[in-house]
């Protein structure tokens, strides 16, 4: 294969994986908490041994878009909506990990957990404790939880130090390298957060990718057919 053939696949290979981004988007246009994932593409420069440099187009980099989504009120008195920027902290299996998504319960220990189990922490990052029968749940703009009128913790909310760093891990759950308490955010209760993947765009842009694999493979298709073609008059 020659120069143009490698050049074409490493552009193909990056519009699959975006094409997988896009898809696994829309499946989540109803999932609380959920934020939308792009590729950002860039440019690798091979030095060949003989004749000009190679540049192909390496698309492996994900951004994830920390755009403010909107509200559903639930009435829910441990459902939480962050209105600003800023995670909530959870205890997972693999370590602590990040989350938008508010919709918590009582465990059997009186612990606050996620439809996962997993803990949510508070800014101590300590779990969140409710004791049962504690009376009515209230809940701060600044993350202070109370039961019956006393104070029981505050919930932590959290976000990277760099932003960059935030690895999408599975559902609404993110790690990131280095976390600080976020400024400015307050925490609502009776409503939950919503997917902020806007449907329009990303079926635009599934379309815009779907048209961009189709020319390339068109490329390869062509390309393949003159190669083989060459063998022919040379093998005659």
């Amino acid at each position: 294969m020659d120069a143009a053939g490698y050049v074409t696949l490493s552009r193909q290979s990056g519009l699959m994986r975006e094409m997988q981004v896009v898809a696994n988007n829309i499946a989540n246009l109803s999932t609380t908490g959920f934020r939308r994932e792009g590729v950002i593409f860039s440019e690798h420069v091979a030095r060949l041994p003989e004749g000009p440099s190679l540049s192909m187009a390496n698309g492996n980099a994900r951004v994830v878009d920390l755009s403010q989504a909107g509200l559903t009120q639930t009435g829910g008195s441990f459902d939480f909506a962050i209105q600003g920027e800023g995670f909530f902290l959870i205890e997972t299996p693999q370590g602590q990990e990040l989350t938008r998504a508010g919709s918590f319960t009582p465990s059997a220990e009186g612990e606050l957990v996620n439809p996962d189990g997993h803990r949510l922490l508070d800014a101590g990052g300590a779990p969140v404790f409710v004791p049962p029968g504690a009376g009515p749940v209230g809940l701060a703009p600044d993350g202070t939880l109370s039961a019956g009128g006393a104070p029981l913790a505050r919930i932590g909310l959290w976000q990277p130090v760099d932003p960059l760093s935030l690895r999408h891990q599975s559902g609404t759950s993110f790690t990131a390298g280095e976390v600080a308490p976020a400024e400015g955010a307050t925490v609502l209760q009776g409503f939950l957060e919503e997917s902020n993947v806007d449907p329009v765009s990303e079926i635009a842009r599934m379309v815009t990718v779907q048209r961009a694999y189709e020319l390339g493979q068109s490329f390869l298709d062509k390309e393949d057919e003159r190669v083989r073609g060459v063998i022919q008059t040379l093998g005659r």
